[in-house]
C-alpha cells in the first residue's frame, strides 16, 4: 500500500464560502494537505529455486536371490559432488546367477576379489573327470559340472572399487552379461571417482575385470603347450585365478557400451591388472564399444584364446594401449588408441613373451584404427621410443589406418629368434606420421640369429606400396578425419575374413569408405557411451570421466 501526500487548492465560488482572502481555508486537519491511501497490487513471489540435480540415495539394497545366497550388504553412503548414494557391496563369491539392476542413488561396491563362480578347469567337469576349484572360495568337493553362474549387469549401473586390491574374476565355466547402450553405459570405476578426487593424471586405483576362458594358450605356469595342457595364473594375483584349456570357441559372456575407469592396481611386485584382461577367452565371447580410461598398466592385455572385438576406446593408459601376447589372435575393428601428453608406452606392444617355439602364435588384424601419441614419452621400452612394437612369435596385420606419433619412431621390430619365428608385419592403407626420415622412422633389433635392421622394417611396412605413406601429414580435427585421411585409397577388409575360417568379423564400413576410426559421415558411432577427458574430447553427449554419469 502506497501512502501518498497530495495538496489541495480551493478556489472561490464555493457556496459555503463568502470570500476569498488573505485568509485561506484548509481542509480540517490537514494543514493544507489531504492523505489519500491507495492500495496497489502485491509484487510477485519470486520463482522457486531450481530442481537439485544432485543424486539422493536409495533406500535400500537389492534383494538379488529369494534363498539368500547371494547378499548385498549395506554398508550405508557415500558422498561426492554427483550426489549421495547408497552403498551396497557385492560378496567376495557370486555363487548362483544373478541381476545387478540399475537403481537411481545406488552404488554396487567391489570391496576385493570377487568371483563369479568356482572355476571348472581346464576343460567341463563331468562325474567321470570331476575337478576341485581351488579359486577364492571355492574349496569344495570335486565338481561335477561347471557351476554356470551368470552376472547380469544392467545398463546404466556403476560399480567401484572401495579398495586397490579389488578386481572381479569371471571365472571358467561361468560368465558375465554386463550390456549398457549408447546412452546408459556401464561404468567400472574407483572410489575416488565417485569422491571426486580425480584428475586427469589419475590412475591405478584399483584391479579391474578378468575373463577367464579355456582358449589356448603358450607361456604355461602349469602343464605344457606340448601335452595340450597348458594353464596360466592371472598376473599379479597372490591366489592366481587359472585360465587355458583346448576351446577356441569358448563363451565368457557378452560385455557392451562400457567404461573401465581409473584400473591397473600393483597386486604384486610390478604385476598389474589392466583395465580389461581376456584371459583364454574364445570366438564365442561378445566385446564391443568399450572405453579403458587411464589404466596404469595396459589399455587392454588379451591372454591366449580368441577374442573379436569392435569400437575399442583407449585413454591415457600408462603402459601400452593395446597388449597381445601368449597365443592370442586378435580381430580388432574401429580401434582408437589416444595416450596422456608425455605418458604411455607403446601404442600396441604384440609378441609372446620369449617363448618362440610356442604354438600358437600371436596374431593380432585390426582394420579402422587410429593411434596417437602426442608427445615424446619417458616410459617407452629402450632408449628408442617406437609407438608401436612387434617382437618374435607374433604375425602383425594392419589395414585403413594411422599412426600418429610426431615425436617418436613408428615402428619398431625385434628379434631374439631364428628368422622362421620372429615377428612379421602386413600393412595396407596404413599412414605414418613420425620422427626421422627414411629408414629412421623404424627400429629394427634383437639378439637372436636373425636380428632386425632398419632397413628391413621399413621394407616390411612397405611405404609407397599397398597404399601405405610413412611420410604423412595428418590433417585430424582432434580423431575426426581430415581432408588427408579421407584422401587416402582404402582396402576392403573382407580380405581379412578368408583367413578366419570362413567368419565374417570384418565388415565393410558406411559409405565412403575411409581409414581411421571417425569422419564426417561416421562419426557417431563413439557419442554418449565414452568419458571425456582434457586430451580426449568425445562431445556433449559423453560426461567428464572425472564424474559420474548422473541418468
Amino acid at each position: 500500500m502506497k501512502h501518498i501526500k497530495r495538496t489541495i487548492v480551493l478556489g472561490c465560488g464555493l457556496a459555503v464560502l463568502t470570500a476569498c482572502g488573505a485568509d485561506e481555508v484548509a481542509s480540517p486537519g490537514t494543514s493544507g494537505n489531504v492523505d489519500i491511501d491507495i492500495t496497489t497490487p502485491a509484487p510477485p513471489p519470486p520463482p522457486p529455486p531450481p530442481t537439485s540435480t544432485l543424486v539422493t540415495p536409495a533406500g535400500a539394497c537389492p534383494t538379488l536371490t529369494n534363498d539368500g545366497s547371494v547378499v548385498l550388504a549395506n554398508t550405508g553412503t557415500i558422498t561426492g559432488p554427483t550426489g549421495e548414494y547408497r552403498k551396497c557391496e557385492l560378496p567376495s563369491r557370486i555363487g548362483k546367477s544373478v541381476t545387478l539392476p540399475k537403481i537411481n542413488g545406488l552404488l554396487y561396491v567391489i570391496p576385493g576379489r570377487v568371483d563369479v563362480g568356482c572355476d571348472g578347469g581346464f576343460s567341463a567337469p563331468t562325474a567321470a573327470a570331476p575337478y576341485t576349484s581351488t579359486t577364492i572360495g571355492c574349496t569344495q568337493a570335486p565338481l561335477t559340472a561347471d557351476t554356470n553362474v551368470t552376472l547380469t549387469i544392467d545398463p546404466g549401473v556403476i560399480l567401484y572399487a572401495s579398495s586397490g586390491q579389488a578386481w572381479i574374476a569371471v571365472n571358467r565355466g561361468n560368465k558375465i552379461n554386463a550390456v549398457g547402450t549408447a546412452t546408459q553405459p556401464i561404468v567400472f570405476t574407483s572410489q575416488d571417482n565417485v569422491a571426486g578426487l580425480n584428475i586427469d593424471s589419475s590412475i591405478g586405483q584399483w584391479g579391474g575385470v578378468v575373463l577367464l576362458g579355456r582358449g589356448r594358450i603358450t607361456d604355461c605356469t602349469q602343464g605344457s603347450v606340448a601335452s595340450n595342457t597348458c594353464e596360466r595364473g592371472t598376473e599379479g594375483a597372490v591366489n592366481p585365478a587359472l585360465f587355458g584349456g583346448n576351446d577356441d570357441t569358448y563363451n565368457a559372456g557378452t560385455m557392451s557400451y562400457f567404461q573401465i575407469r581409473y584400473s591397473g592396481f600393483v597386486l604384486s611386485a610390478d604385476k598389474e591388472l589392466q583395465s580389461l584382461t581376456p584371459s583364454g577367452i574364445g570366438s564365442g565371447t561378445q566385446l564391443d564399444h568399450f572405453q579403458s580410461h587411464n589404466s596404469s598398466d595396459d589399455g587392454t592385455e588379451f591372454f591366449g584364446g580368441v577374442v573379436n572385438m569392435k569400437y575399442y576406446v583407449a585413454t591415457g593408459a600408462d603402459d601400452d594401449s593395446l597388449d597381445v601376447d601368449t597365443g592370442a589372435r586378435a580381430n580388432l575393428q574401429y580401434v582408437l588408441l589416444w595416450q596422456r601428453p608425455g605418458q604411455g608406452d607403446a601404442l600396441m606392444e604384440i609378441d609372446s613373451n620369449g617363448l618362440e617355439g610356442d604354438t600358437p602364435r600371436t596374431d593380432l588384424r585390426v582394420s579402422n584404427f587410429l593411434g596417437y601419441q602426442p608427445q615424446t614419452s619417458a616410459n617407452n621400452e629402450g632408449a628408442d621410443k617406437a609407438s608401436v612394437l612387434f617382437r618374435g612369435n607374433a604375425d602383425v596385420t594392419l589395414y585403413n589406418g594411422a599412426i600418429i606419433t610426431p615425436n617418436n619412431e613408428c615402428i619398431r621390430l625385434t628379434s631374439n629368434t631364428s628368422a622362421a619365428n620372429r615377428a612379421t608385419l602386413t600393412a595396407r592403407s596404413v599412414v605414418l606420421q613420425c620422427s626421422g626420415t627414411g629408414d629412421a622412422k623404424f627400429i629394427g633389433d634383437g639378439s637372436g640369429a636373425a636380428p632386425y635392421t632398419a632397413a628391413q622394417v621399413a621394407t616390411a611396412f612397405g611405404s609407397g606400396s599397398n597404399n601405405n605413406n610413412s611420410d604423412f601429414t595428418n590433417s585430424l580435427t582432434g580423431f575426426v578425419n581430415g581432408a588427408n585421411e579421407n584422401g587416402v585409397t582404402t582396402t576392403d577388409p573382407d580380405a581379412l575374413n578368408t583367413t578366419l575360417s570362413g567368419s565374417s568379423f570384418f565388415s565393410a564400413m558406411p559409405t565412403p569408405y575411409r581409414i581411421g576410426v571417425a569422419w564426417d559421415e561416421n562419426n557417431s558411432w563413439y557419442t554418449g557411451w565414452t568419458c571425456s577427458s582434457s586430451y580426449a574430447n568425445f562431445g556433449t553427449s559423453s560426461s567428464a570421466c572425472t564424474s559420474l554419469p548422473t541418468t
